[in-house]
């Protein structure tokens, strides 16, 4: 499966805009736990993740071809 990944803020420090090929990811809770393995740096920040430009509040079914976006912590109104 191909993940497009895109990261804001302080997490493009060490998670650069790619696309991935991954097998056996097929919800968020997964690949949280992928990224925090393959970007160990990031088991330390708090973030949200966005699949398909849609903020992830539970865990989603992931397809081929998603984009996820990695986000530190944000405020506004």
């Amino acid at each position: 499966m191909e993940i497009e990944i895109i990261s804001f803020g302080q997490i493009t420090e060490f998670i650069n805009n790619q696309k991935i090929e991954v097998d056996g990811i097929t919800d968020t809770d997964a690949f949280s736990k992928y990224i925090e393995n393959r970007f160990p740096a990031l088991k330390n920040l708090k973030y949200k993740l966005a699949l398909n430009k849609n903020i992830v509040q539970h865990n989603t079914e992931i397809t081929n071809q998603a984009t996820i976006a990695i986000m530190p912590p944000f405020s506004g109104g």
